[in-house]
């Protein structure tokens, strides 16, 4: 059996990394797969992505890094990204991977103009995400976790948009049937963008919110691992 890459585009927090561990053993867990059912290739150290016959498909994590900085690492994984996709392959890419996927095929990222979008938010779905069979099927909106400064600005010509917050008019697209790019954290939970947004705090009052009251109004919710588990199982 092929196992699904996690391309690991960065590490969370060291708080988090002892308490919780890293973004793959996240996206795993929120999966419900074994660590033998999935190959991590930490691209941000330098490890060569693999063809795409060795895999059944990709996830593609968050990272604190910016794709508007243009590491080299990240376009070369924004490279690979373009091919996997015409290669057919099916991929999930979230937040970091989310604005990748949109640069990798013509997309414009950039910092998002209504500042920082953190905690539990809800994410309204376009009459397109009725029939998707990642987003289907879910009353709109659904309520997820979000942490980013950056967002996708410009879709893809060929994108189907999916889904919107209040403060982010692109959390989610789609390129064919088997491609996603989702703005919003689907392996977080409260407790960690509680954490994230305590960490944010001082650049979240300086953009005059209040990040008391979004930790306050952070919840746990069913849908990022029930969309976690949809994509293993379309895989």
């Amino acid at each position: 059996m092929q196992k699904i890459l996690t391309v690991k585009t960065g590490s969370t927090l060291p708080a988090l990394l002892a308490q919780r561990g890293d973004f793959e053993d996240w996206f795993i867990s929120g999966m419900g797969l074994g660590r033998d059912q999935v190959m991590i290739v930490d691209v941000c150290k330098g490890a060569p992505l693999p063809t795409f016959n060795k895999i059944s498909g990709a996830v593609i994590t968050g990272s604190h890094d910016m794709v508007t900085d243009r590491l080299a690492w990240s376009e070369r994984t924004a490279e690979w990204l373009h091919g996997a996709v015409e290669a057919g392959l099916a991929i999930l890419a979230v937040c970091y991977g989310h604005q990748l996927l949109a640069h990798a095929l013509g997309g414009v990222v950039n910092y998002n103009p209504r500042g920082r979008e953190m905690g539990t938010v809800d994410v309204f779905l376009t009459e397109e995400a009725k029939g998707d069979e990642l987003l289907g099927n879910y009353r709109s909106p659904i309520q997820v976790q979000v942490s980013h400064a950056q967002s996708v600005v410009q879709l893809p010509k060929n994108a189907t948009r999916l889904g919107w917050s209040q403060d982010d008019s692109n959390q989610a697209f789609r390129i064919g049937k088997r491609v996603w790019g989702l703005q919003f954290h689907p392996e977080f939970d409260k407790e960690i963008v509680q954490i994230y947004i305590n960490y944010h705090r001082e650049a979240l009052i300086k953009e005059g919110q209040d990040p008391d009251a979004l930790i306050r109004n952070s919840e746990d919710t069913e849908f990022g691992r029930q969309i976690l588990k949809r994509f293993a199982q379309l895989v």
